[in-house]
């Protein structure tokens, strides 16, 4: 889920300036959501210099490789407790619309991102420029997450609503990947971009109702801010409020 760490190259460049930007929104007590993947593992990382240097936060992770690597780095954990509210969840997207509506779980944590999301005042969202698009779905799959027993009958369900179903499977290989949760992971290739809010929420809800399916990609209307990084170290913040 990217949580090695950055080798320097311009997109480098890019995810750390947007990192670096989202630690300047991080208050001494805050209670912060850790995302998944590049992105967000680069402001966990500066996230960690940080609390050596004296501040006070604690974390709560979207994944098991976010876990791993706040806890090898020192960040303070918390579960999510009846009564706990973050104060924002810092995490990475895979696709960024005009409006902010998103796809995220190309790195497979989907179902942890929203919980975690859901249970924050804010969701800030760090990308490289290239994640931003025109339309949901030109980037070319939105993910969702699927009880293993409902493969079968979900599957002829999902080409019905126009999409393209593939099993997530290890490079290389044919066996799938297993979500942090137990489940599959279903890349859904759409026949066409999606044109517009409406026709995303339609995919969303039709997706929502198939029995077996526990989440979708489809992050919409969750962001606050979008910060985009760019090569030059530029960063450039979308929405706020």
């Amino acid at each position: 889920m990217g949580e090695g760490r950055l080798t320097g190259t311009a997109d480098d460049s890019a995810v750390q300036a947007v990192a670096a930007r989202a630690l300047a929104l991080i208050e001494d007590g805050a209670q912060v959501g850790l995302g998944s993947g590049r992105a967000a593992t680069a402001f966990v990382r500066r996230l960690a210099d940080r609390v050596r240097a004296g501040l006070h936060v604690a974390g709560v992770p979207t994944s098991d490789a976010t876990e791993r690597l706040a806890r090898d780095l020192g960040i303070p954990l918390i579960g999510l407790d009846e009564g706990v509210e973050l104060d924002l969840t810092v995490d990475g997207a895979d696709e960024v619309a005009p409006n902010l509506d998103l796809v995220k779980g190309w790195g497979g944590a989907l179902v942890r991102e929203r919980i975690v999301a859901a249970a924050s005042r804010r969701q800030v969202i760090l990308v490289g420029s290239e994640k931003l698009v025109a339309a949901l779905g030109q980037r070319g799959r939105i993910p969702l997450e699927l009880i293993p027993l409902a493969r079968g009958p979900v599957m002829p369900r999902l080409r019905a609503l126009g999409l393209r179903p593939e099993v997530r499977t290890h490079s290389g290989g044919t066996q799938p990947v297993i979500s942090d949760n137990g489940n599959l992971l279903i890349d859904c290739v759409p026949s066409s971009v999606l044109r517009d809010a409406h026709a995303a929420r339609a995919l969303d809800a039709a997706l929502r109702a198939i029995p077996g399916v526990v989440d979708t990609g489809l992050f919409l209307g969750t962001a606050e801010r979008v910060l985009v990084g760019y090569p030059d170290g530029r960063v450039e913040v979308l929405g706020g409020r």
